[in-house]
């Protein structure tokens, strides 16, 4: 996973697009978005969106941000659950309860 999108990032850093005269400026994504969209992308397995999400932010800010998901994620489904975040983590990864 890392491997796609540090070679995304890496192509984007050694050639930067000329922007036409006149050309409205594209929007800065935020960290939390691209990971969003990325996390989405890749539960619906749109390879063309997971290379755009990926190359909105640096892999390392990417990699954050989905972290961040992940953690937001299983605490809210540990609330809907009233299981602990441990319980719905390991369940969610088809580990055996510790």
């Amino acid at each position: 996973m890392f491997d796609t999108i540090r070679r995304y990032a890496g192509r984007l850093r050694t050639s930067a697009p000329a922007r036409p005269e006149g050309a409205p400026e594209r929007r800065a994504h935020n960290l939390f978005e691209a990971a969003a969209v990325y996390v989405a992308a890749r539960a619906e397995d749109d390879q063309d969106r997971i290379e755009e999400a990926a190359a909105w932010v640096s892999p390392e800010a990417l990699s954050f941000g989905v972290s961040e998901l992940a953690c937001r994620a299983v605490v809210a489904l540990a609330r809907e659950r009233h299981e602990s975040p441990d319980e719905v983590a390991r369940a969610l990864l088809g580990l055996p309860a510790a």
